[in-house]
C-alpha cells in the first residue's frame, strides 16, 4: 500500500466517520510505510551547552540525509558550512548562518544540523537534530509554536528528498562497482596478453634449447673422437 493510497483512505475514513477503521489505518500507515517518521523535541549539545532542538529518525544513511537537507536549503540560497578541527567539539555539525528556509520561516535564522547514525550495525538508521537560533538565542526556549510545527512539517516531508539521494548514492556506488570491475577485465586482459606473450618467449627458448642440445650432442661427439685419436697415438698400446 502506497502512502498516497493510505492518505487517501484517511480521507475518506474521516468523512464518513468510520472511527476504528481510521484507527486502523493510522496503524498501518505508522507500521508499513517505509522510512516514514515523525519529528519530536529532544535537545543536544552545541556551542559548549544543552541546547533543544527538533529530532526525527530516519530509515537511511546518514550520508542520504545530511546530502538531502544540505540541498534542500542550499536550494533557497544558503551555504552550509561543515564544521571541522580535531580539537573542535562541535565537529560535523552543518551549520546554515542568516539562512532563509521559507518551509519554516519568512525570518533569517541560523539553522545548525546534526546527523548521527544509531549504530554502527544501523548503517540504514539516522537520527538529525536540528537547532535554530536567532541572533545566539535558541528559538525554541520561548517557543514560538508555528515555527517549531513548521519545522517539524519541513523535516516529516523531507522523505522524498531523501530517497532522491538515497538511490543518487546508489547510483554511485553501482557505477563504481562497475568500474572497477571493467577495470578489473581490462587488467586480465592485459594480464592474458602478458602471460601469451611470456608462453610464445617460452616456446621460442624451448625450440632454441633443442636446437643447442643438437648442437651439443654434435659438440660431444665431436670432442669424443678427437679423444680417441688422441688416446690411439700413445705409445705403450
Amino acid at each position: 500500500m502506497t502512502k498516497q493510497n493510505i492518505l487517501l483512505i484517511l480521507y475518506l475514513c474521516k468523512k464518513l466517520n468510520m472511527k476504528h477503521i481510521y484507527f486502523v489505518v493510522v496503524c498501518s500507515f505508522i507500521f508499513l510505510v517505509p522510512g516514514f517518521s515523525q519529528a519530536y523535541e529532544g535537545s543536544i549539545e552545541f556551542d559548549k551547552k544543552k541546547q533543544k532542538a527538533i529530532l526525527i529518525d530516519y530509515s537511511h544513511s546518514q550520508e542520504a540525509v545530511e546530502n538531502a537537507i544540505i540541498r534542500r536549503i542550499e536550494k533557497q540560497g544558503s551555504k552550509a558550512q561543515i564544521e571541522k578541527g580535531i580539537f573542535n567539539k562541535d565537529k560535523g555539525f552543518v551549520v546554515f548562518k542568516s539562512a532563509f528556509v521559507k518551509d519554516i520561516s519568512d525570518k533569517s535564522m541560523d539553522y545548525i544540523v546534526k546527523l548521527e547514525r544509531k549504530s554502527r550495525k544501523q548503517k540504514e538508521e539516522t537520527t538529525l537534530y536540528l537547532i535554530m537560533t536567532k541572533d545566539g538565542e535558541n528559538i525554541m526556549t520561548a517557543p514560538d509554536e508555528n515555527t517549531v510545527d513548521r519545522a517539524k512539517s519541513f523535516l516529516n516531508n523531507l522523505l522524498p528528498e531523501i530517497e532522491e539521494a538515497s538511490l543518487e548514492l546508489q547510483i554511485k556506488a553501482q557505477d563504481e562497482t562497475v568500474g572497477k570491475a571493467e577495470k578489473k577485465c581490462v587488467n586480465l586482459s592485459e594480464d592474458q596478453n602478458s602471460l601469451e606473450n611470456k608462453i610464445k618467449n617460452l616456446q621460442a627458448d624451448l625450440e632454441k634449447n633443442k636446437i643447442d642440445q643438437v648442437k651439443q650432442q654434435k659438440e660431444i661427439d665431436y670432442q669424443r673422437l678427437l679423444l680417441e685419436e688422441l688416446k690411439a697415438k700413445r705409445k705403450d698400446q
